[in-house]
Parts: C-alpha cells; structure tokens; sequence
C-alpha cells in the first residue's frame, strides 16, 4: 500500500462480484485494496488484522448481515448491495454507512462515490474546519455522476487520453492496461491511471479476466458501463 492511500475492505458473498468491485477500486488513485472477503466471518477476521480506511459491504452474507458489519466497525463503510427493503436501508444508515449504492450500478457510479469519498476525506482531515467546510465534506458524499471523477488523473482532454482511448476502440477484443502500454509506448502505470480515468468517466468498461490460477487480470472495451 503507497503513502497516504486508502485502504478498501470488499465484502460481498459473490466472489466475482466481490473481485469486480476491487478491480474498480484498486483501478483509482488514491485507493488500494486490502482484503476481500465473502463472509462476515472472514470480513471480521481481516478487521481484526488490518487497518482500514473504508469498508464497501454487502447486506447479504451467508452467515448475516452486512449491516450488522458496518454498525460493529470503527472506520467508514458504504452499502453496494441489491437490497432495496425501506427498512434496510433506514438500517444501514443508522449503523453509520456513509453510501448506499444498488445493484447492478455502472462502474462509473462506484467510481464517482468514491471519488466523492476520498474529497470528503480531504476535507475532514484538517485539525480544524469551518462551517463551509462541513457542507462541503457532506456534499461529496453525495456525488453520484461520473462528473464527481475530478478526483481522476488529470488531463482528461491530452492527447495521450486520447491514444489510450482509442486503442482501446480499435482492438478486437478487450485490453489489460499491460497491452495498451504496450500498443501505444507508454508505461503501464501511465496507461492505468488514463483507464481509470475513462472508466470512471463512462468512457470505458473495465471487467475481470479470469485465469486457471492467480489473481483476475483487469481488462478494458469500448463503449460505456452498462
């Protein structure tokens, strides 16, 4: 984990749900992902090993409640589930979720919250604040367009962007951030953070390509997030 990067816990029962979410996350600068767990056990066993930042829960876990998880925790937590119930969500946001986002949503909006949360963050992380300042800090979390990526990489109209992108369009199937480096001559950290940027524009998709061992590869197409 670099300096100053927040550290994601990912909990969902469906570990290719659970695997997408971190190749969304871990895709942003600014972000890493700790643990992803599909158990609250498991999730609490993490917990109780490693600091986090902020935890993205899932409601439904096969041996509870993801609400439950977030009212135990002492750090930040947001909901990404499919749970819909009124009493659920009254639920969530009185054990202390600062989000909650329902499934299915576009990868640009889990993009968006978070960039509203790491300004939030921001914000909040000066000794003292001002009115405003708490305003402010409130109103990022409400951030639910792709407009709220400003937290992106810059640059967004650059030439580069744009060679990125259109690698990306003119390839016959999908591209991990490896192969646009390669196809374009950049670095493989500078085709990345331009990925990310897309992706969390709605410009891209980004899903997870998966091998007989190790961990899923992130992948790019065309086209926005559906």
């Amino acid at each position: 984990m670099g300096a100053g990067e927040l550290n994601v816990l990912v909990v969902d029962d469906d570990f290719r749900v659970a695997n997408l979410h971190a190749g969304i996350v871990s895709a942003l600068p600014g972000f890493t992902v700790g643990t992803v767990a599909n158990t609250l056990a498991a999730a609490r066993a993490a917990i109780a090993a490693t600091a986090f930042d902020l935890a993205l829960v899932d409601v439904y876990l096969p041996d509870g409640s993801g609400v439950d998880l977030v009212r135990e925790i002492r750090f930040d937590a947001m909901m990404l589930t499919a749970a819909i119930e009124s009493e659920t969500v009254r639920a969530a946001l009185s054990a202390g979720a600062l989000g909650y986002l329902v499934k299915p949503f576009d990868h640009a909006a889990l993009a968006a919250r978070l960039a509203g949360y790491a300004r939030y963050r921001r914000i909040l992380s000066a000794p003292e604040i001002a009115s405003a300042d708490v305003d402010a800090a409130l109103l990022a979390l409400r951030q639910t367009t792709a407009t709220g990526a400003a937290a992106q990489p810059a640059a967004l109209a650059s030439p580069t962007k744009d060679l990125v992108l259109q690698a990306v369009r003119r390839a016959d199937a999908p591209m991990s951030a490896a192969q646009v480096a390669l196809a374009i001559g950049i670095s493989r950290a500078t085709a990345q953070r331009y990925l990310a940027a897309l992706v969390g524009a709605g410009g891209l998709r980004m899903q997870l390509r998966y091998g007989s061992t190790g961990r899923p590869e992130q992948e790019y197409s065309a086209g926005p997030t559906r």
